[in-house]
């Protein structure tokens, strides 16, 4: 057996949005790596459906759910690991939420949706999970996105937050190294998730089919010609939750296929 196979044997995750999508795919990921692993979502169901998943494929899993935004959640999700298992070693945050709008017809409320889910639900994440990942100098690791880099048009929130995730991903980075703790971000181009399907639903006419091309559509912005799954963004981060990363802290990990490498130019055709 590989040793990457049962990367985190005896270590507990908490996986901060792990009930679907992305964060779905990355608790799959580190239950097949060895770890114990505490899925959060917003509600029950999803997280049930997540655990279940993790439990029939013989892996240890636990699940709760709750406003990643509110302070109670993330306090509570760290005294589950605790109270079942332990300790903590590691903290994922995957919760995430996109809306559309440029910097006029955002509205306000729209702009502190984003914030409160996207950077404050990471902050307060971490500032529960980090006195624990501190004694056992574990890891932090945060979803953000190539979005922080670039941009597409009309996401003027979701842009600037993830921007604000690489940035305190920076700052955490330097502040828990005296702590022997590394503190890495992704960054993942298009993902195949419930999130994606929905936003391809709005910009098609809504059909099966339609849905499906314009997924493949946005795959050909990649230089691999196709959206991510889930469990390759799992893969990244088992891989900086690992020994393999001991030497990786404050890093902004692109896993976006080639997205990022393109220049959007198509060259001059010879007559």
């Amino acid at each position: 057996m590989n040793g990457s196979e049962r990367a985190h044997d005896g270590k507990v995750v908490l996986i901060t949005g792990g009930s679907q999508g992305i964060g779905r795919g990355i608790a799959l990921t580190f239950a097949r790596r060895g770890a114990s692993v505490v899925v959060h979502g917003l509600t029950a169901d999803y997280v049930d459906e997540t655990v279940a998943l993790i439990r029939d494929a013989g892996g240890t899993a636990i699940g709760t759910f709750g406003p990643i935004d509110q302070e109670h959640t993330s306090t509570d999700a760290v005294a589950l690991a605790i109270d079942t298992y332990g300790r903590l070693d590691h903290l994922v945050t995957a919760a995430g939420i996109q809306r559309y709008g440029d910097a006029v017809d955002t509205p306000i409320e729209t702009w502190d949706e984003v914030f409160g889910v996207n950077v404050r639900g990471v902050f307060l994440a971490a500032r529960a999970a980090l006195p624990q990942i501190r004694a056992r100098q574990g890891t932090v690791t945060i979803i953000s996105s190539v979005q922080a880099t670039a941009t597409q048009n009309n996401v003027v929130a979701y842009t600037a937050s993830k921007g604000a995730l690489n940035s305190l991903c920076r700052a955490m980075a330097v502040d828990e190294a005296a702590y022997g703790v590394r503190v890495n971000s992704i960054a993942p181009g298009s993902v195949d998730t419930p999130m994606l399907r929905t936003s391809a639903a709005e910009w098609s006419d809504g059909t099966r089919e339609g849905v499906e091309r314009t997924i493949a559509n946005w795959g050909t912005m990649h230089a691999l010609g196709r959206v991510a799954q889930p469990d390759e963004i799992g893969e990244a981060a088992s891989f900086l939750a690992s020994d393999a990363a001991s030497f990786v802290t404050g890093s902004e990990l692109r896993v976006d296929g080639g997205l990022l490498a393109r220049i959007a130019a198509a060259l001059p055709t010879k007559d």
